[in-house]
């Protein structure tokens, strides 16, 4: 049994489903395979045992093979002609993993996720800002093999930049690694600067003129948005350090330039920490206001209340019809009633409108 047994094992017949029973073959998730010699893209199609076995008659030169979202089937047929770890298979498949940096002898696997932000008019017209993705780079001295989860973190105008300048991509696989992670942190401060606007609308609403409405549920939303959105970037720190003291397998030349992508990961950290710190406020002062305006209608409608009882306390007594009451046989009687309940009133009435209870 090789090292993948235990991902091979089928379970009974009985218990496969229609779907299981049918192999989808690997090349059916390969996105591009191509081989590069000095920085120079091969002529021709290879498939990645073709284009392995290039590379290691030449000596020179590595493979770059692009996936998309592999299932268990198609990454052993991977992982056997690239000669991968089953953990690797097994964290490629699942995805949905943190961002992290693992080493197998000569093998770096890195796992990065992807951030897309949602365009829209205004931020209590969407439920969702942020949508995240996954790329998972697994980087050898012969090869470097991409793995996508998720519509929006596509390499194809990475690669044709690459190929573009020769220079870059003579230094090694790992310069394709650094472009990735290059590109993907590029995002992360483009998402931030857009989300950084949509908290800036809701922060004027907030602290907007009185009577506006109180987008509470906005600022509940961009919170929940800013915690996605930090969770998939904050652990990407340790990778990047890590990646800075590895000089036997990142070259010093590609270490600068991954030195740059932590500088710029490092700002957008700064910068998430600034926009929650900025939500907790909004959200603070939204429920000031929102206790405030219960305050202030509760003292409208205790003012309205207080005015209610007086003529509701007269007519109550006068509505009993004792025959011995005060001026009830008065002829003026119910016009002098009247004019003192009036007078009462409008004396509440003034007295709450002075004090801004009305």
């Amino acid at each position: 049994m090789n090292g993948f047994g235990r991902l091979n094992r089928k379970p009974p017949a009985e218990h496969r489903s229609p779907l299981e029973a049918i192999p989808v073959p690997a090349a059916r998730a390969v996105i591009d395979c191509a081989v590069y010699i000095e920085g120079l893209r091969l002529p021709g199609t290879f498939t990645y045992r073709a284009a392995l076995a290039e590379v290691r008659r030449r000596g020179e030169g590595f493979v770059w093979l692009g996936l998309l979202e592999p299932d268990a089937r198609q990454m052993m047929d991977v992982a056997e002609t690239f000669g991968l770890h089953e953990l690797v298979v097994e964290d490629v498949v699942q995805a949905h993993q943190r961002p992290k940096l693992e080493r197998y002898d000569d093998l770096l696997f890195l796992v990065l996720r992807t951030i897309n932000y949602i365009e829209h008019d205004a931020v209590d017209a969407v439920s969702e800002i942020v949508q995240t993705g996954e790329l998972m780079v697994l980087c050898a001295p012969d090869f470097v093999v991409t793995v996508r989860h998720g519509e929006h973190s596509g390499l194809g105008s990475l690669r044709k930049s690459l190929e573009a300048t020769a220079e870059r991509l003579a230094q090694g696989p790992t310069t394709v690694m650094h472009a990735i992670a290059d590109m993907a942190v590029d995002r992360y401060l483009t998402v931030v600067e857009a989300m950084a606007e949509d908290v800036a609308e809701i922060e004027e609403k907030v602290f907007g003129p009185r009577g506006r409405i109180i987008p509470i549920d906005q600022s509940h939303m961009l919170k929940r948005e800013l915690i996605e959105f930090r969770r998939a970037v904050a652990p990407l720190d340790g990778p990047l350090r890590r990646l800075l003291a590895t000089p036997d397998l990142v070259p010093k030349a590609v270490r600068r330039y991954f030195r740059d992508v932590a500088d710029h990961q490092a700002t957008v950290t700064d910068r998430i920490a600034e926009l929650d710190e900025t939500l907790n406020s909004m959200i603070s002062a939204a429920m000031g206001r929102v206790a405030m305006a219960q305050n202030e209608d509760m003292r409208k409608i205790s003012a309205w209340v207080a005015i209610a009882a007086v003529p509701t306390m007269m007519a109550g007594i006068y509505g009993m019809n004792f025959e011995n009451m005060p001026e009830l046989s008065w002829h003026y009687g119910y016009f002098t009633l009247l004019s003192i309940m009036f007078s009462a009133c409008l004396l509440l009435f003034v007295t709450f409108r002075r004090n801004h209870w009305l």
